[in-house]
C-alpha cells in the first residue's frame, strides 16, 4: 500500500491542536489515557518516528516505557525497518539506554525469515537479499544460505556487446528491503532471478515511502527499492510487514494477548495504524514522525486511529495529572 502525499512540513507541531478530531480520532488527554491504560495488556511500539529518529531517542520515551512496564504492560517494538536484526536492534536500545531484549523485537528481517520458513522453503534453496545486514543475519539464523546484501552495494555492470550478466539458477527467493547502498547490478540480479528462476518467490519486507533516517529529515523508504522491482517484473510482492498482519500470527503465537488487549503505537497512518486496526488492535497515531496533523485531518486520509498525541511521552504526562 502506498503512503498518501504527505504534509510539507517534515516537523509537526510541539503539540496537537484541540480543535482537530480526525474524523473520529480522539486527542488523547488524562480521561481517555487512563482508560486506554486500563483496557490494554500490552503496547506496541514502531520506533523509528516514535521511539527514536535516527540514532537519537524522542524526549521522555524510557521514562514513558519504565512507567508502562511498572503497571505491568507487556511491551513489544514491531518496526519496518529491515536494516537491522532483532540482535542488532536490541543492542540500539543497549546503547540508548533502554533495556528490550530480542524476544520483544519483531522486525520485518525476522518476518522475511519467518515467512520462509512457514511456508517450508527449500533449505537447498538460496535468498537473494536487496536490503541490508538485518535480513542477510535473520536468514542465516534461519539456517539459509543469503547471496547479495551489503556485499553487491558496490558492484557495478556495464553495457557491452555481447554482455550476459550471470546469476545464480538456485536462488528461489528475491527478499527487498530498505536498503541505501541500491544498485543497477542488484537490480538486474534480483530482476533475472525473479523473472526467470521457476518458482522464484518475490518478498517485500515492506513498503513505506519515506523514513526518519535520520532526526532531521525523511529518507526514501524500502518502498521505492520494492517499486523498482515491480517495475521490472510486471509483478506485486509478497509484503511481510506491517500493514501485513502476517508478524502479528507471531505475537500472537508468543504473548497469548488478545489483540482487543493490545495497543498499537506508531506515526504512520497507512502501516502502523492500519497494521492495528486490520489486527482488531486499540490505535494510537503520535505526531512526532511522518504523520502531520494536517495529514490526519486531511478529507483524503481514511485511516483513522482511536487516538493521537504529539509523541509517546504524552501518556506518562497525561497520566500524571
Amino acid at each position: 500500500m502506498e503512503s498518501p502525499n504527505l504534509d510539507p512540513n517534515p516537523n509537526p507541531k510541539s503539540s496537537p491542536s484541540s480543535g482537530g478530531c480526525g474524523h473520529g480520532a480522539e486527542l488523547l488527554c488524562g480521561a481517555n489515557a487512563r482508560e486506554l491504560l486500563d483496557s490494554v495488556d500490552a503496547f506496541l511500539f514502531d520506533c523509528d518516528g516514535v521511539i527514536w529518529k535516527g540514532d537519537k531517542l524522542i524526549d521522555g520515551v524510557p521514562e514513558t516505557l519504565d512507567m508502562l512496564r511498572s503497571k505491568g504492560k507487556k511491551l513489544i517494538f514491531v518496526t519496518n525497518n529491515s536494516t537491522k536484526s532483532r540482535n542488532q536492534y536490541a543492542n540500539k536500545f543497549r546503547s540508548l539506554g533502554i533495556s528490550v531484549t530480542q524476544d520483544e523485537i519483531f522486525s520485518s528481517s525476522f518476518a522475511a525469515a519467518m515467512y520462509l520458513k512457514v511456508n517450508h522453503f527449500p533449505p537447498h534453496k538460496k535468498v537473494y537479499v536487496i536490503g541490508g545486514e538485518g535480513i542477510v543475519e535473520e536468514l542465516q539464523l534461519s539456517g539459509y544460505t543469503a547471496l547479495g546484501g551489503p556485499e553487491d552495494g558496490e558492484k557495478k555492470v556495464q553495457w557491452k556487446s555481447n554482455c550476459w550478466f550471470e546469476f545464480d539458477k538456485n536462488v528461489g527467493a528475491v527478499v527487498v528491503g530498505l536498503d541505501p547502498e541500491i544498485n543497477y547490478y542488484k537490480l538486474q540480479y534480483g530482476t533475472l532471478c525473479i523473472r526467470e528462476n521457476p518458482g522464484c518467490l518475490f518478498i517485500a519486507t515492506n513498503r513505506d515511502s519515506v523514513g526518519h533516517m535520520t532526526d532531521l529529515q525523511e529518507w526514501p523508504g524500502a518502498g521505492c527499492m520494492v517499486g523498482a522491482i515491480c517495475g521490472s517484473t510486471g509483478l506485486e510482492p509478497i509484503v511481510v510487514g506491517k500493514p501485513s498482519t502476517f508478524m502479528m500470527e507471531f505475537l500472537l503465537q508468543k504473548f497469548h494477548i488478545s489483540t482487543s488487549r493490545m495497543c498499537m503505537v506508531g506515526d504512520r497512518l497507512d502501516t502502523d495504524i492500519l497494521f492495528g486496526q486490520n489486527a482488531g488492535c486499540k490505535t494510537l497515531l503520535v505526531l512526532s514522525g511522518v504523520t502531520t496533523e494536517s495529514l490526519l485531518n486531511d478529507s483524503s486520509n481514511s485511516i483513522h486511529p482511536d487516538y493521537y498525541t504529539s509523541k509517546v511521552s504524552d501518556i506518562l504526562k497525561l497520566l500524571e495529572e
